[in-house]
């Protein structure tokens, strides 16, 4: 059960306290803000809500004086103003989110239950070189791992840019949140950013934030990815995605240590611990012109390669094993075991998709075993998806909603079908997300890998909700 403390001195906090506690979590009310750090800092709670306004200590106070304090207590903070500003030096004081009044009780509790939930995900520890001692474990005993668990042992306690390469499905990021966690700054927040699921227009948002009426839609002032990880740790995936105008600005931020938002001139100070990620061979793409020499020697200053699964086959059985006792503990699937015969089969493949492909084959065969013990035929069955090479052809369904929108544009009732088609397919992608999470945007936002405040802005210029 999460434990909430309410700090709320208004009339609507009887409304928040009643949503929360309806939605399954144990809440203290505390009206006062004085009283209400002091409990903070006293209680074992899993998240703060809290009013601005506050007799004795001030809202702002209370969460710059939580980020130092109890730097992984999320706090949400409640705010009657209007004015994009409030919402900034909130979160620059370390407030995960702030949602105004008058309040929407749903959204509070799914954003409540968002805050826990990210905290959780980053703090979870993550073993290296292990076989099975927790929940998150760099597993193997290759010497191609040894490798990597002495360069993160050695880079862990630097403040250096490390760049994190390996192909899709290598554990990039779980290496991230190893050299994150074995830091200096492992008691602030680990911000992480993926590149290639954020659409390119809304990319320098995210990252930089934006100032009112910078672009259609930018009704308040934002803050980006790097000013909430100002003092803490941002981790960019799949940095090798980005354009080369934002790969320009990334190179003057990691330069000058300092951003301006979209739409602004102010030069605003940041301080963080800069990892990124990605699967892109940067060297060829600097060659071809699609990713900056400057740029590419900024973050190639220390490296971690992971290997892929192909080339750490001795490996093998003990991931299957660590997988396996997850997936069976997870599903409640006791005594289930897997047949000598498949280890070895398994031992045979590819495997493209790398870790994460195992891990995910794993997890089928235990759904659909045919007895306690996962055979040859179980693990070939869970293997017959389609790949890159299957995939070829591409979707009918897909090819369809092209030939459409490029008929338009050669008759000349749109003019142009990659901006109709993506228009579409944004608009679908968003509401089919929204319908599946039953309305609750933390939820859809962190499916669809990007900010909450940013798939809000997204469904209102989409006019998918106003």
């Amino acid at each position: 059960m999460m434990r909430v403390l309410l700090v709320d001195g208004s009339p609507e906090a009887f409304a928040a306290l009643s949503a929360l506690e309806d939605a399954g979590m144990e809440v203290r009310h505390e009206p006062d803000g004085e009283a209400g750090l002091d409990r903070a800092l006293a209680g074992d709670f899993d998240a703060l809500v809290t009013e601005l306004r506050l007799n004795g200590v001030g809202g702002l106070k209370l969460v710059a004086e939580l980020r130092e304090r109890r730097p992984r207590l999320p706090v949400i903070v409640l705010s009657a103003e209007a004015s994009g500003d409030v919402a900034i030096r909130a979160v620059r004081h370390g407030a995960f989110d702030v949602l105004s009044k008058p309040l929407d009780t749903s959204e509070l509790v799914h954003v409540v239950e968002d805050a826990v939930a990210t905290v959780r995900r980053s703090s979870k520890p993550v073993d290296i070189g292990g076989e099975r001692a927790g929940p998150e474990q760099m597993i193997g005993r290759s010497r191609a791992m040894t490798r990597v668990y002495r360069e993160l042992a050695k880079l862990a306690s630097t403040p250096v840019t490390v760049l994190i390469r390996g192909e899709t499905g290598t554990g990039k990021e779980l290496v991230a949140r190893a050299l994150y966690q074995h830091g200096h700054r492992a008691h602030k927040p680990f911000v992480a950013v993926n590149c290639a699921a954020i659409p390119e227009p809304l990319l320098e948002s995210e990252l930089f934030g934006h100032e009112k009426g910078a672009f259609t839609g930018a009704h308040v002032s934002r803050i980006g990815r790097f000013e909430q990880a100002h003092n803490a740790t941002l981790f960019m995936d799949e940095i090798g995605d980005m354009n080369l105008t934002l790969q320009s600005k990334l190179l003057r931020v990691l330069q000058e240590k300092s951003i301006q938002r979209v739409g602004g001139r102010e030069d605003i100070p940041v301080d963080v611990r800069f990892i990124a990620a990605t699967h892109r061979n940067l060297e060829q793409m600097v060659e071809r012109g699609e990713f900056r020499e400057d740029l590419y020697y900024r973050l190639n200053v220390a490296g971690i390669t992971l290997p892929p699964l192909r080339e750490r086959a001795g490996d093998l059985p003990l991931l299957i094993d660590y997988f396996l006792n997850r997936a069976v503990e997870e599903m409640a699937a006791a005594g289930t075991g897997i047949s000598q015969e498949a280890v070895e089969w398994m031992a045979l493949q590819a495997w493209p998709g790398n870790v994460r492909q195992l891990q995910n084959v794993i997890r089928k065969a235990v759904v659909r075993r045919r007895g306690y013990t996962i055979g040859l035929d179980d693990v070939r069955e869970c293997m017959r998806e389609p790949g890159p090479a299957d995939g070829h052809a591409g979707d009918p369904g897909l090819r369809e909603l092209a030939r459409e929108a490029l008929g338009r544009a050669i008759d000349g009732e749109i003019p142009s079908a990659y901006a109709e088609l993506h228009r579409r397919m944004e608009r679908e992608l968003l509401s089919t997300a929204m319908e599946l999470s039953g309305g609750n945007k933390a939820r859809a936002a962190r499916w669809l890998g990007i900010a909450r405040m940013t798939l809000r802005e997204k469904l209102q210029q989409l006019g998918i909700e106003s």
